[in-house]
């Protein structure tokens, strides 16, 4: 509410059928209008993140509306995030214009050759340009800087199952806000313990400059921050993206792309591919374009009928 307070409220049900094709009409971090405990229209949306939903009678899942960035919370091990994920989860942000983080979070659980491969995969994300850093959510250890990125801002935290979001959130409000979960000993997997999207404000209880001193001896006074914890997802299908538009959102692949012989390029089997030359000389991740791939696939609507 306008004065700060919690009121319990409704969708009215002719509001879930107004040419809406999400699964969620109403989602975290709407400004909604209410009226004797029913909400009765949302407000124009800055941004959004949004993925496919499982439910395939919807074209849709909003995972959080009106926020400053999203962070992808990433473990090289235990369990293992996909670069195919990852790349999905940027190329979203990419395409609804919302900053994006990558937080590599269990640092303190990596063998030396797992250590070596985060270092290659922060140097790869960082060369196409987006922020990276390196944590342990159990011990609020590693860099600083993410907890200053999360002053002042709403934050979406994201990830899959087992990964340590509900840790890491834990670790920021200094008490329990979220159960945690163990990962299943069968298939290093996470087991999901956040059910549904929420949202924190970290000023509320303990700023973000409190918990940057307690381990970084930093000072600082913390502004409005807020946090939206999601569920864990398995998988990051992309919705709205035209065939011909996919390579936008793959910074690496656009820049190349602009030099291709043809002006449609679809960088796959057309000659003159300026990205197909940049992955002969490594200019390109091959992983990255297997995720560029992937994402064509989705363009294809029958493949969720």
């Amino acid at each position: 509410m306008d004065d700060g307070s919690d009121a319990e409220c409704r969708v009215k049900g002719n509001f879930r059928i107004r040419g809406i094709r999400t699964t969620n009409p109403v989602a975290v971090g709407d400004f909604v209008q209410v009226a004797d405990g029913w909400i009765t229209d949302v407000e124009e949306r800055r941004n959004y993140i949004i993925r496919r939903a499982t439910n395939l009678s919807k074209e849709s899942h909003i995972l959080a509306a009106n926020i400053d960035q999203a962070a992808l919370i990433v473990t090289v091990n235990h369990p293992v995030t996909s670069t195919t994920f990852i790349d999905r989860f940027l190329a979203t942000c990419e395409a609804y214009r919302v900053r994006a983080l990558l937080i590599f979070n269990k640092i303190d659980l990596l063998t030396e050759q797992e250590l070596a491969q985060l270092a290659d995969l922060r140097a790869l994300y960082e060369s196409i340009g987006y922020q990276t850093m390196a944590i342990s959510a159990k011990y609020l250890s590693g860099e600083a800087g993410l907890l200053h990125e999360l002053q002042g801002r709403v934050t979406l935290l994201s990830g899959n199952s087992g990964v340590g979001k509900s840790t890491l959130l834990n670790a920021l409000f200094g008490k329990e806000m979220t159960r945690t979960g163990k990962i299943s000993d069968a298939h290093d997997k996470g087991m999901h313990t956040t059910t549904f999207s929420e949202m924190y404000f970290l000023s509320a209880t303990r700023s973000v400059s409190e918990a940057v001193c307690q381990c970084n001896g930093l000072s600082g006074e913390a502004g409005l921050t807020s946090i939206i914890d999601t569920p864990g997802i398995k998988g990051f299908g992309s919705v709205d993206m035209q065939r011909d538009e996919v390579s936008h959102y793959f910074r690496d692949i656009f820049a190349v792309g602009r030099h291709c012989r043809f002006g449609n390029c679809t960088h796959t089997n057309e000659p003159g591919c300026a990205v197909q030359e940049a992955l002969i000389t490594g200019d390109i991740a091959i992983s990255r374009y297997e995720s560029y791939l992937s994402l064509l696939g989705d363009c294809d609507e029958s493949k969720y009928r």
